[in-house]
């Protein structure tokens, strides 16, 4: 694994217990950075928290990123810690399982644009004055290719990436000039416990859809990802950058 020079950077990886954003704490931690995991998981994050910390600095904070006042009081605490952020990835979402769009209950539908769309709507806006303060940060949403090409079966789900992707493209031009890079990222399908909100026939029709003829490994997703919260990177912004195995198509 390549080692970016994230020493000095303070990052926040929402949904940072498992699956793709604990494989980007584990090499931001591995960089350099200090790290604050942000998930609603209690048990899992502390777990995460004390295995990542056993290689360097990583606080925790057991939340619900979509209570606006539960994000207030992290930010808080995260400054009261590292005294600064530089890095925000937000990470956490749903899939809401599989079914036709006209049979997603209303409800579960508000659920997964809340968790997917309004949470890093909350948390990027609660962050954004102390990146800008600061003179340069990176703010790096976790997308999927499904907002690029909606999957059947998954219009809660496409919807609120396809949203996430639209924030994004926003977001920076907003702060383009103020030293703030915003990027998102629009992965294929990983094996992470998301799978157990899916069917089997959504999963396989995923699979299908990849011309590389398998799932894209978490810690490739996170290579990606760090680099685009690293300084390295510094004339884009406003992107979708795809790590979809040949699967997309624009």
């Amino acid at each position: 694994m390549n080692k970016l020079d994230l020493a000095g950077r303070v990052a926040i990886v929402t949904g940072g217990a498992r699956g793709i954003g604990l494989a980007v704490a584990r090499r931001m931690v591995a960089s350099g950075a200090r790290v604050a995991i942000w998930d609603m998981d209690p048990a899992k994050t502390e777990e995460s928290r004390a295995a990542l910390a056993a290689d360097g600095t990583v606080t925790a904070e057991v939340l619900d990123l979509t209570d606006e006042a539960a994000v207030a009081q992290a930010t808080t605490s995260i400054l009261a810690a590292h005294g600064k952020v530089d890095i925000l990835v937000n990470n956490a979402g749903i899939t809401g399982g599989n079914m036709p769009s006209w049979e997603i209950p209303a409800a579960q539908w508000r659920r997964v644009i809340d968790v997917n769309l309004n949470a890093p709507f909350i948390v990027a806006s609660a962050i954004m004055p102390h990146l800008l303060s600061n003179g340069w940060g990176r703010v790096v949403n976790v997308a999927s290719v499904a907002g690029k090409e909606g999957n059947p079966n998954a219009a809660h789900y496409s919807a609120s990436k396809a949203g996430l992707i639209g924030f994004t493209k926003s977001l920076a031009k907003e702060v383009a000039t103020r030293g703030v890079l915003v990027n998102c990222v629009t992965p294929a399908a990983a094996k992470t416990d998301i799978f157990a909100q899916m069917t089997e026939q959504h999963i396989a029709f995923m699979l299908s859809k990849i011309p590389m003829g398998r799932f894209v490994e978490v810690e490739e997703i996170a290579a990606l990802i760090c680099w685009l919260a690293s300084p390295d990177c510094s004339f884009s912004t406003g992107a979708v950058f795809d790590v979809s195995g040949g699967r997309a198509t624009y």
